[in-house]
């Protein structure tokens, strides 16, 4: 949890602001999650804050509904091309990713 925090402060996900008269603040919790190998053996414990998006409303607190993700198909089109090519294929795991957008929208949470 505290390697998520950090890395939320260091990427500077928010800001600390006052909450306008006119709107509310969508809540917010701890979801935590244990990762294993694939021997069963414990790989580690993960955090992470997440948004509370029932309370939130289409159109005034978001626009969109998806979560951009890489379609099955994709992959397995890549490792055919890889193969065929005799490139090398590396595997990793990013420990704390976000995405480079902004948001049009002004979200509260708390």
């Amino acid at each position: 949890m505290d390697l998520e925090y950090e890395a939320l402060l260091k990427n500077k996900t928010w800001e600390l602001v006052t909450l306008p008269p006119n709107r509310e603040a969508i809540g917010s919790r701890w979801v935590f999650r244990i990762k294993y190998n694939s021997d069963g053996s414990l790989q580690k414990y993960k955090a992470r804050l997440v948004a509370q998006g029932y309370s939130q409303r289409l159109g005034f607190d978001f626009t969109e509904t998806y979560s951009p993700v890489v379609k099955p198909t994709s992959i397995r089109i890549l490792l055919s091309i890889a193969l065929a090519e005799s490139w090398t294929i590396r595997q990793l795991d990013v420990n704390n990713a976000f995405l480079h957008g902004d948001l049009a929208e002004e979200v509260y949470m708390k």
